[in-house]
C-alpha cells in the first residue's frame, strides 16, 4: 500500500496467516481490522476496497491491520465458509491488542468480509467487549447470514451493485432501522468511486 506497510505472519489454527499493518505517523489512537472479499472469487487483503478502508483508518489515526484469509496469498489452510475466517480475525485482533493495549477497536470489511466482521462483533459483544464501531462496504446481505449490527455502524453500498443487490441490503437494514449510504453509479467494486468510501469514513467517524 505504501512504504509504511509492514508484512507479518501469524500462526492460526489452520497454519500460517499472512497479514499487513499500516500505521499513522503518530502513535495510534485506535485499532482497525479490515476483512477482504470472498477468497474463492479472487478476494485478497490487497483488494482496492480493503486498501481504501485501511487508508481511511490510518487517516483518522488508527493502526489498520489486514489479513489474507485461509488459502489466499501466503496464508495456509482452506476456505472455511466464514467460520475459521472469523476465528482467524479474532486471532489478529488479539495480536493487535497485545501490540497496542487499551485502544478502541474498529471492525471493517468489504463484501464477504462484512459477513466475517459482523460475526466477530457478535462474538465480542457476547464476551462483553464489543468493537466501538463497524464499517460495512458492499454488505453481503442475502448471500450469507449477516447478523444484525450496532446502530452506529457505517454501511456503504453501490447503487449499481449487481453482486449484492441494493434491495437485499435494504431488506437486511430495514428491521434494524439502519441507515445505508448509497454511492450513485457505483458497482460492487466501486470502480472510480473509491474516494467516496474513504471520505465517508473519515467524515462520519466522530459523529
Amino acid at each position: 500500500m505504501n512504504s509504511r506497510t509492514q508484512r507479518f505472519m501469524l500462526r492460526g489454527a489452520a497454519g500460517a496467516l499472512e497479514c499487513a499493518l499500516d500505521l499513522p505517523h503518530d502513535a495510534p489512537r485506535g485499532i482497525a481490522l479490515v476483512a477482504h472479499p470472498h477468497p474463492l472469487y479472487g478476494g485478497t487483503m490487497d483488494n482496492k476496497v480493503a486498501q481504501t478502508l485501511a487508508r481511511a483508518f490510518v487517516a483518522i489515526g488508527y493502526a489498520a491491520a489486514r489479513m489474507n484469509f485461509r488459502g489466499v496469498g501466503k496464508s495456509e489452510g482452506e476456505h472455511d465458509a466464514g467460520r475459521g475466517e472469523t476465528d482467524d480475525m479474532a486471532l489478529l485482533l488479539s495480536h493487535m491488542q497485545e501490540q497496542y493495549p487499551g485502544l478502541p477497536v474498529a471492525l471493517s470489511g468489504f463484501s464477504f468480509g462484512t459477513f466475517v466482521q459482523a460475526h466477530l462483533q457478535q462474538r465480542l459483544a457476547e464476551q462483553g467487549t464489543p468493537a466501538e464501531r463497524l464499517v460495512m462496504v458492499g454488505t453481503a446481505a442475502g448471500k450469507w447470514d449477516v447478523p444484525h449490527v450496532p446502530a452506529n455502524t457505517i454501511v456503504i453500498h453501490g447503487e449499481l451493485d449487481d453482486t449484492i443487490p441494493l434491495a437485499d441490503v435494504f431488506d437486511w437494514a430495514r428491521p434494524q432501522d439502519l441507515p445505508v449510504i448509497v454511492i450513485p453509479g457505483a458497482d460492487h467494486f466501486f470502480h472510480r468511486k473509491l474516494q467516496h468510501i474513504k471520505n465517508f469514513v473519515v467524515e462520519m467517524w466522530h459523529r
